[in-house]
Order: C-alpha cells, then sequence, then structure tokens
C-alpha cells in the first residue's frame, strides 16, 4: 500500500545556478491543507524513467512555508538521473506526481537563535529554516556555507538581500574549497565555539557533516540542541503503482538481504505474543493490543486505519520517524538514523518489529 500521491503543475523552474534549479509547484486551494510544511521538510517526487517507470527522489523545500510557496531545489549529481533530469528537462506547464511534505529536519522554536551549516545543494532545507527563523522568529541566525567555488553558491542573491533586511540578526559566512581548501573539524570547532547557546542544523556532504557534528558534539552541544540531515536516493517506490518498479524490486529483493543486515540494530528476538501499542500522533492518542509482529509497525498502524506517516517504505528517510517512551523494536533496515539518534529513542516505524509486550510511542517529538 502506498500513501496517495497528487499530480501537481509546476508553475517556474528557475536557474539557479549552472547545476542547479528550483521547481515551483502549483499547490491547489482544495490541497493547501495536505501539503502544509514545516521548515527543513522535503518533497518526494516521481521522476519518469524508461527504464523503471519512475525513479522516486526526496528534495527539501527551499521555501518558507508562511510565503505560500512550495519550491524545491535540485543540483546536478555526476551520474544522477533524477538531478539530471529535471534540471534537463522540467520545465513550467508540465506535471510530476508529489507526496505530501514529510521529514524530522525541523526546529521546535523559530524564535530560537540558530547556527546553520550548509554544504554545497545542502543550503535547500537550511535556506527554508533561515528565512522562516528571519521573517517569522524573533532569534538570531548565523550560517556558514561552504561550496566549491563561488560559481556554485545557490540562493547567493537572496542571502545578501536578507543580510541587508536583516543586518542585526542575519550573519553569513562564506567558505570556497577553491580557495580556503576544505574546512577542518578544528576550524569548525572555532567558528562554532562562538555560538555555543544556538541551536544548530548541518546538512550537506557526508564527510562535511561528519566534521561539522563531531566539531559540535567536542563543543558540548546537546543532542536537543544539535540536528543533522541526510540525502539518501530511494531505491524503493513510495507511489506503489508502477509494476516494473515492483518487479524489480522483488528481483534484488534476495540479493539485498545480506547487505541489508549491516544496516539493521543488533538482532533482538521478536516478541511472541502479542503486543499492547498505544501512538501519539497529531494531538490524538490510539491504543491496540493485538500487534503481533507478522508486519511491520506501520503495516499495522494502517491496518487499523491510522494515517501514520511515511514516505519510502524503505528505511532511506525519515518521515516515518517516532520517539519510543516505553518498550522496544528492532530495525530490520535503517539508512537514515545515527548512533546518537538511536540512543535518543528515536525509530523507523516503517522497519519496525517488536521485541517486548508493550510499546508506546510518539511522533509528536
Amino acid at each position: 500500500m502506498a500513501t496517495e500521491s497528487f499530480v501537481l503543475n509546476v508553475a517556474e523552474v528557475i536557474e539557479e545556478t549552472a547545476d542547479a534549479r528550483s521547481v515551483v509547484f502549483e499547490v491547489p486551494s482544495e490541497l493547501q491543507q495536505t501539503f502544509a510544511y514545516t521548515p527543513g521538510q522535503f518533497l518526494t517526487v516521481a521522476v519518469p524513467s524508461e527504464q523503471t517507470g519512475l525513479a522516486a527522489r526526496c528534495y527539501s523545500l527551499s521555501s518558507a512555508p508562511h510565503s505560500g510557496r512550495h519550491q524545491i531545489t535540485v543540483k546536478r549529481t555526476v551520474d544522477g538521473y533524477a538531478s539530471n533530469w529535471i534540471c534537463d528537462n522540467l520545465k513550467a506547464g508540465d506535471t510530476l506526481r508529489v507526496l505530501p511534505p514529510s521529514g524530522i529536519f525541523t526546529p521546535k522554536d523559530v524564535d530560537a537563535d540558530f547556527l546553520l551549516f550548509a554544504g554545497g545543494s545542502g543550503i535547500t532545507p537550511v535556506m527554508s529554516i533561515a528565512r522562516t527563523a528571519l521573517e517569522k522568529g524573533t532569534g538570531k541566525v548565523v550560517l556558514f556555507y561552504a561550496n566549491e567555488h563561488e560559481s556554485a553558491v545557490i540562493f547567493g542573491r537572496q542571502l545578501a538581500e536578507l543580510v541587508e533586511e536583516y543586518a542585526d540578526r542575519f550573519t553569513v559566512v562564506h567558505w570556497l574549497v577553491s580557495l580556503q581548501g576544505l574546512p577542518s573539524e578544528k576550524q569548525l570547532g572555532l567558528f562554532a565555539s562562538y555560538f555555543t547557546s544556538y541551536t544548530a542544523f548541518v546538512c550537506g556532504p557526508a564527510p562535511y557533516m561528519k566534521a561539522v557534528t563531531n566539531a559540535l558534539k567536542e563543543l558540548g552541544f546537546p543532542r536537543e540542541r544539535r540536528h543533522q540531515e541526510k540525502f539518501v536516493s530511494l531505491g524503493g517506490n513510495p507511489f506503489g503503482d508502477v509494476e516494473e518498479v515492483l518487479a524489480a524490486q522483488k528481483e534484488l529483493a534476495d540479493a539485498d538481504d545480506a547487505d541489508d543486515e549491516q544496516d539493521t540494530q543488533p538482532a533482538e528476538p521478536a516478541f511472541a505474543g502479542p503486543v499492547a501499542v498505544e501512538v501519539e500522533l497529531d494531538g490524538q492518542q490510539y491504543s491496540f493490543d493485538d500487534w503481533r509482529g507478522e508486519e511491520v509497525l506501520l503495516e499495522f498502524l494502517e491496518s487499523k486505519g491510522v494515517d501514520a506517516p511515511f514516505s519510502c517504505r524503505e528505511g532511506q528517510c525519515s518521515a516515518c520517524a517516532c520517539l519510543v517512551l516505553e518498550g522496544e523494536v528492532r530495525l530490520l533496515h535503517n539508512e537514515v538514523l545515527d548512533e546518537d539518534d538511536l540512543g535518543e529513542g528515536i525509530r523507523l516505524v516503517c522497519q519496525a518489529k517488536p521485541v517486548s509486550e508493550k510499546l508506546r510511542i510518539s511522533y509528536n517529538g
């Protein structure tokens, strides 16, 4: 079963740099609530593919929610089919199938002081957070933005305009690798040391995010003020109705099983009896006492009529993430949660199997 997707018109395609495009969607009035989002979330889009019917990709929204705009920004990647197709082919008047917004790379309080780290196209969700914090919040915002060279800077003009408009609250530091080399963990730590009371968000290439995260940990940034996004290409098909994709997944499933083992949590025996499940979601409470673990938790909740969030169903994104308040589950597959996330009790509902007789989870953070 797939979540409901929607065909949206492309209102505009904007050339941000030679290798990056922003895509603006028309969201009709009857879908505004469905596509309501918070800064830092992403959209999952179906890019047409002659080989598999579609390629599902998650792209962060670079627009701010209060703007009434739904804009994603896509940068070409080497041998990246979807990103190159969008940059080369998509134009105003075209349509794309899109899933509603998802993701947990979002601030809880837009009035906080923010320390933002972006690398390359990692500026996309960071731009949404920065603009929202400046235009709707009251705190200060500091952005460290690393790029290979000046012509690769996405949103350069927009950032300069925001600095001019919010000169007393917004500081941007551009780091160009072509001139300064890769920023070291020590250099990132020295920069962050001036803002240790701020809430940090980091998004970009994996080595960059690791260096920033290590620097923040060394400075004692607590987990609740340290947030990291990850870019993962979806291997599955969350849209659910393309026969070619489903057939290809079935053929590869057996071969992938051995590889998947390295991404799971340490194996724990499944709980044999029925599990009592309590769920907090969107201000509502749900209670069930008959989860036996034949299916993953997401499928169980869906069978009970709970509109639980998800996108990829593959353990490759954070759309279905929840916080375990009591009990435990094991994950069949996980490509998005790191050790800190797991240590905080965050789990992927689409990959969760029971290991305790009672489970209490919250989607409300």
